[in-house]
């Protein structure tokens, strides 16, 4: 299983995810362009020493992405068709998140595999990416039985 960013915004969850990533030994894809440098301080700051423990693989551009990836690939978003409390995840699933402040465009809205969703109160927008993935990922490593150790 593996976690994708899709153009991220915002470095702050990005060094979160890479945190949780190098905690549960999930490796994270960045698909450039990213909205920071990822040297940048608040970055570093979210992912702390994690960081150094994180498997990080950048991609120059979504079609790189593409050629790379192997598995599934299920897009979380507030447009999806499905609880993700309903989908049945696989091991070797890519998780993607899409930009902060955007999402995902159309074109990559339709090529992901599958689209999933939190169920929220009507009256909210949207989770925190962080934590969106936090809840997600952690549902698809229970289903797996993903989970370290």
């Amino acid at each position: 299983m593996r976690i994708a960013l899709y153009q991220p915004d915002i470095p702050q969850n990005a060094g979160s995810l890479l945190r949780l990533g190098a905690c549960l030994g999930l490796p994270v894809d960045i698909i450039e362009p990213c909205g920071f440098l990822l040297d940048d301080r608040k970055l570093k700051r979210a992912g702390m020493d994690y960081l150094d423990l994180a498997e990080m693989t950048r991609h120059s551009s979504w079609q790189a992405f593409q050629a790379a990836r192997t598995g599934r690939l299920v897009l979380l978003t507030t447009k999806g068709e499905q609880s993700h409390l309903d989908f049945t995840f696989r091991p070797d699933d890519v998780l993607m998140l899409g930009r902060e402040s955007c999402g995902v465009p159309d074109d990559v809205h339709q090529s992901a595999d599958a689209r999933i969703r939190i169920p929220m109160t009507p009256q909210a927008r949207s989770i925190n990416l962080a934590m969106a993935a936090s809840l997600v990922v952690g549902e698809a490593l229970r289903q797996t039985g993903g989970f370290p150790g």
